[in-house]
């Protein structure tokens, strides 16, 4: 009965999110309460086991609302401002520069989590070289987007915090042992865009020096901003917000206090510094809410989703089922088999769906052969890169509309590129034992 309840449970939720009949927000709530008082478990018990779920992610969500707030302070203040004029004076007219620069752009500001931002700022900056070069914009949302696909496995990105909240883990437990992973690859994007770039630089040559200046001038012209952005940088306190940043991001590395924390601690500097005024501080979170709220309500109505799953005994029963139909011999090779069907898995199915409904239950199986909650966390985010291809990713639908390519023609383009940075990632999280290839 548990079994057929989890399972059909897990469908619905994942039908209902891919032919968006429900937001995820709704389906998160309404769909297992539904499933529960069908099982039996209308009682008192009910709420017990939303408000466990609910508890157990709440650091998860308070270090999401804070680290938006950080970084989205950062971007008002224009931290990242000097790193996007250091990449278009660098990379004057030579092809091969420019897209290493788009990759370097986009791995920095994806910092933030944000794959709408790091869009946005990307192209924004790089768009007017590739035009005046006749470069194509392929390349630029190409190494945009698996730049963002890599760095978007940060704690404060989506899918870590998907993940962590899904398995009940402490995110700083999941990533600092990907950092080798990520390492990689990040050099693996640098290098595709090395290849890429000189492709370009092979079919069209290199501008020479009246073109350079022009494209430096173009290059200007994107740094243009409104006088409303412009009246919140804070150019004077550059060195300050990088110290702070650089400050924070040691302390989540060392583990010097929990991530919330850290984060809580982080913003409350930057917003102080940067916007001394309590009018102003005000406007900058209210400028950031929309983000906050969106990322923050998902988290704890996932809360609702997995403390239900568990509490319930569904969990249990579909692992034990799952445990029925995979062979022995598979079972302790389960991490390094989420890690692969994440690649599909994640491009068919929304982030939602994979991270809450089928994780817990392969994590479940796992446990059985002695892999942790954190190892299959850690192996489920190594298909990201070919997630951001999938058509149910509307920040993807962003950036090939401000790039003015076909998402057809940028899926084909990326796809095998996408593939090739995953099974990068995947071999030194093999090699780093960041999960085990096969459990001891």
């Amino acid at each position: 009965m548990l079994t057929a309840l989890g399972f059909g449970m897990v469908i619905v939720f994942m039908a209902l999110i891919m032919t968006k009949r429900l937001s995820p927000l709704v389906a998160l709530i309404a769909i297992p309460i539904l499933f529960a008082l069908v099982g039996g478990f209308g009682d008192a018990r009910l709420g017990t086991m939303m408000l466990e779920g609910i508890r157990t992610l709440a650091p998860t969500g308070v270090m999401l609302m804070f680290a938006i707030l950080y970084f989205g302070i950062m971007i008002d203040a224009g931290l990242f401002d000097p790193v996007v004029r250091c990449v278009l004076r660098a990379v004057g007219g030579d092809p091969m520069k420019v897209v290493v620069g788009t990759a370097a752009l986009a791995l920095v500001v994806s910092l933030d989590g944000d794959g709408s931002t790091t869009y946005m700022i990307t192209v924004a900056a790089m768009l007017p070289l590739y035009l005046r070069l006749r470069m194509s914009a392929l390349n630029l949302t190409c190494v945009a987007m698996l730049a963002s696909g890599v760095m978007n496995m940060t704690p404060w990105g989506g899918p870590l915090a998907r993940a962590a909240s899904a398995l009940h883990v402490e995110a700083g437990e999941i990533f600092v042992p990907m950092l080798p992973a990520m390492a990689f690859g990040i050099v693996a994007v640098l290098a595709l865009a090395f290849v890429l770039g000189l492709r370009e630089r092979r079919r069209l040559g290199r501008l020479d020096l009246d073109q350079t200046l022009a494209a430096h001038d173009e290059a200007d012209h994107a740094l243009r901003l409104p006088d409303e952005v412009r009246a919140l940088r804070r150019p004077r306190l550059l060195w300050v917000n990088a110290a702070l940043t650089t400050a924070l991001m040691a302390g989540l590395i060392l583990g010097a206090m929990p991530l919330s924390v850290l984060f809580m601690i982080g913003f409350a500097f930057a917003v102080v510094i940067n916007y001394p005024c309590v009018q102003q501080q005000r406007a900058r979170i209210a400028a950031h809410a929309p983000n906050v709220l969106a990322v923050v309500a998902l988290i704890f109505a996932a809360g609702v989703f997995t403390g239900i799953l568990s509490g319930t005994g569904m969990v249990d029963a579909m692992s034990k089922s799952l445990l029925a139909v995979i062979p022995e011999s598979f079972g302790p090779y389960l991490a390094t088999i989420t890690a692969l069907v994440s690649l599909p898995f994640t491009f068919f199915i929304s982030n939602d769906a994979f991270y809450y409904g089928v994780l817990p239950v392969l994590s479940e199986a796992a446990g059985a052969y002695g892999i942790t909650p954190a190892q299959m966390a850690r192996a489920s985010l190594i298909g990201q890169p070919v997630h951001l291809l999938s058509p149910l990713v509307p920040s993807t639908y962003l950036l090939v509309g401000l790039a003015g390519v076909e998402f057809g023609d940028h899926q084909k383009f990326t796809l095998k590129w996408a593939i090739v940075v995953c099974l990068a990632m995947l071999a030194v999280a093999l090699g780093c034992a960041v999960f085990p290839f096969a459990a001891g």
